[in-house]
């Protein structure tokens, strides 16, 4: 069930965000991200429209929007493959006419997970924060 994000989901919505990103940019230091879990706290995470998915009242995966951008979908690695990326992203799609999104390009599988479900590449830069390659996508046709 994907519903609207409450301040008690936030410890959770933090612990996906964390274990999720370590795993998935494995070629960035997790001490990277540990860093920026009061950032998400306190900044990020209050500025977006978050939704998070439950499995059995569990919170195990969340998307988070700022205006027209996708600016986080994280599954908790243990429930990672069971379609509930797929499940936020047609919600956040739901939500918003287009949609733009960066991944870094290292990640290959969340960048083909975002071709499949219909974005497309439209650049490629450096991260401003960890200097690594990263290409902004954005919902194809739009």
């Amino acid at each position: 069930m994907i519903r609207g994000f409450q301040n008690s989901d936030m410890e959770t919505v933090l612990d996906i965000w964390l274990q999720a990103s370590i795993k998935a940019h494995h070629f960035v230091h997790a001490d990277y991200w540990k860093s920026q879990l009061n950032n998400m706290r306190n900044i990020y995470i209050p500025a977006s429209e978050t939704y998070v998915y439950e499995v059995e009242s569990r919170v195990v995966g969340f998307y988070a929007l700022n205006e027209n951008i996708l600016a986080a979908v994280f599954v908790l690695p243990t429930y990672q493959g069971q379609g509930i990326g797929k499940a936020l992203l047609a919600h956040a799609k739901s939500r918003r006419q287009q949609l733009t999104l960066s991944v870094y390009k290292e990640n290959e599988s969340s960048y083909r997970f975002y071709l499949s479900q219909g974005f497309e590449m439209v650049s490629e830069q450096l991260d401003q924060h960890t200097g690594h390659p990263e290409y902004t996508m954005k919902t194809a046709g739009t």
